[in-house]
């Protein structure tokens, strides 16, 4: 197999700044030259992907740390304040990496005939965020991670404020608003943990193991502090206001990034920093998240359904499908993280396709109400086909990419410890035990319905755009997908495909991190920590009375009880 750290060539930062030599490179080309622009930044986003291939090719699947790091990637950078440039990856962030640079040159490319003013700015912009988010995706040390994470504030404001819609400002403010306030409490809570650390650095193991020798209070509002800086990037439930309008005002190539990455900086900021640095908090806090989470989910899904603007439509379906993303990760069980990680990238290949599917038509038509549609399979065969698979993948339609993510949070979620108000301890009404395992499958059952909630908006703006009498005269005179945009959009819709057919080779680069960090987090939860092992016990007690009773009608911890005390 390739080896890519037998070169010693660092291959992450080649990664991460290919797209911004491109931007350097594009900013010495006359503005006038807007063919160049859009085909040098095509071609920088394409050598980033082709360079991203190396470091899936020399990933160790069986590793469950940090790779493929050469030792030009881990240098002291600011040496007064200890802090070093520090990147590598493991099977968490490898393909946050890849759907990144798989997406580029798809994003680039959508622009073409949609983007005619400030061209060259546009795809600089486009390149400085490109490297902004694979920096964050890559980083080792806490500081260098939160200059990324500011950077990529910058492009995304003057995509959304310089070529969004009629209402950009509002809508570019409003995110730079949330945005900064999220910035502000974990940068508190980075300049805490450097001084508690005698200001040793920022490596994350370091500021790790400082985290966790705090008192749990000191835990729980620093924990609070990070948390809430990633949960309004996800966005979750009630943090989440700014993102159909961000949505909704973005060009297209914006919407794009900010579904398919963007929001994902938010999900990876909580299982790379908040989660295992704060490990007792995390228990403390699950339930209550697992709330907002089963809010959001049908929150999203019912106010989805509302909608008659179909960007708006989307914009609010990721509100639920990324409130599945948080349930699934504060369940603490590897099943449903496994699945809230696959569906994080689910959600970047389908809600990223639904967002390119709707530019195409608004760039056709300049409208996004779904009275102006209808008939359009009869009209435009080949995008309405391309688009309908999309729409089944993000309904999560067995075969397609968002099926296997939202079936692993479930069924992980089941099996949790953490998604109850108990403190893993059993309480008694009568007959009725309302423990861990009750209280995880309420969380369950409630949020499988949010599954049919998703299915009823997405066929609905189906039949609505679709099928049925082409209600306007304009929609008679609209072409079908040209080559170009058949080009950038079959990839995705066969990434939906092969996702969904072999989940398998995804879950396998995954799954030795995700194994080492829930066994990392149950063995360093202080208080938390023993209750989990007593509660396994109680499971393994449960099952030797069911084999020594035949009985399988009693509820777990009842049962479990009932051997404890003889009977």
């Amino acid at each position: 197999m390739f080896d890519p750290a037998t070169l010693q060539i660092p291959w992450i930062t080649l990664t991460v700044f290919t797209p911004l030599i491109g931007a350097v490179v594009l900013a010495m080309v006359p503005a006038e030259h807007t063919s160049v622009h859009r085909t040098m930044a095509a071609a920088f986003m394409s050598a980033t992907f082709l360079i991203s291939l190396a470091l899936l090719a020399g990933f160790d699947a069986s590793i469950a740390g940090y790779q493929l790091t050469s030792a030009a990637e881990n240098v002291s950078w600011i040496p007064g304040l200890g802090a070093r440039y520090h990147v590598g990856i493991d099977g968490i962030s490898l393909w946050l990496v890849l759907l990144t640079t798989f997406l580029g040159p798809i994003v680039v490319i959508s622009g073409y005939s949609a983007v005619e003013n400030r061209v060259k700015e546009y795809h600089i912009a486009l390149l400085v965020l490109q490297t902004a988010m694979l920096g964050a995706f890559v980083s080792l040390d806490l500081l260098l991670f939160y200059v990324f994470w500011e950077l990529m504030l910058v492009p995304m404001y003057l995509l959304v404020g310089v070529w969004g819609g009629q209402n950009r400002i509002y809508a570019a403010v409003k995110l730079f608003l949330y945005t900064m306030l999220g910035s502000v409490l974990m940068l508190i809570g980075i300049v805490y943990l450097y001084l508690k650390s005698d200001m040793a650095g920022f490596g994350i193991a370091e500021l790790i193991e400082t985290a966790r020798l705090l008192t749990f209070k000191e835990q729980a509002w620093i924990f609070a502090a990070f948390a809430l800086a990633f949960l309004i990037k996800v966005p979750l439930f009630p943090f989440h206001t700014w993102l159909p309008d961000a949505h909704v005002q973005a060009p297209t190539a914006g919407s794009v990034i900010l579904a398919s990455i963007l929001l994902k900086m938010g999900t990876y900021g909580l299982i790379r920093y908040a989660m295992p640095m704060f490990p007792d908090a995390v228990y403390a806090f699950a339930p209550y998240i697992a709330v907002l989470s089963i809010i959001g989910i049908f929150y999203g899904a019912v106010i989805a359904y509302v909608q008659t603007d179909i960007k708006k439509l989307v914009a609010y379906s990721s509100v639920s499908h990324l409130g599945f993303v948080t349930l699934g990760l504060f369940s603490m069980s590897e099943t449903a993280i496994a699945g809230a990680m696959f569906q994080n990238l689910a959600h970047g290949v389908a809600t990223g396709g639904l967002f390119l599917g709707i530019g195409m038509i608004y760039e056709r038509r300049h409208t996004r109400e779904l009275a102006d549609f209808g008939g359009l399979a009869k009209q435009l065969p080949v995008f309405s086909t391309l688009f309908l698979i999309i729409c089944f993948a993000s309904a999560g339609v067995p075969g397609l990419v968002g099926f296997v993510g939202e079936f692993l949070i479930l069924t992980g979620a089941a099996e949790s410890y953490a998604l109850n108000f108990s403190g893993l301890g059993v309480r008694y009404f009568g007959d009725l035990t309302w423990g861990p395992d009750a209280q995880a499958m309420a969380f369950v059952t409630i949020a499988a319905t949010g599954v049919i909630l998703g299915a009823l908006y997405l066929l609905w703006m189906v039949q609505r755009m679709l099928f049925g009498p082409l209600l306007n005269e304009e929609n008679k005179k609209l072409k079908d997908l040209s080559m170009r945009e058949v080009g950038y959009y079959l990839p995705l819709v066969l990434l939906a495909f092969f996702m969904g057919l072999r989940p398998q080779p995804f879950l396998d680069k995954m799954d030795a991190s995700i194994g080492a960090f829930v066994d990392d987090i149950e063995q360093s939860a202080n208080l938390y920590g023993p209750l989990v092992d007593e509660h396994a016990e109680s499971e393994r007690r449960y099952q030797q009375y069911l084999q020594e009773t035949g009985s399988d009608d009693a509820w777990p911890i009842q049962a479990a009880h009932a051997s404890e005390h003889g009977g």
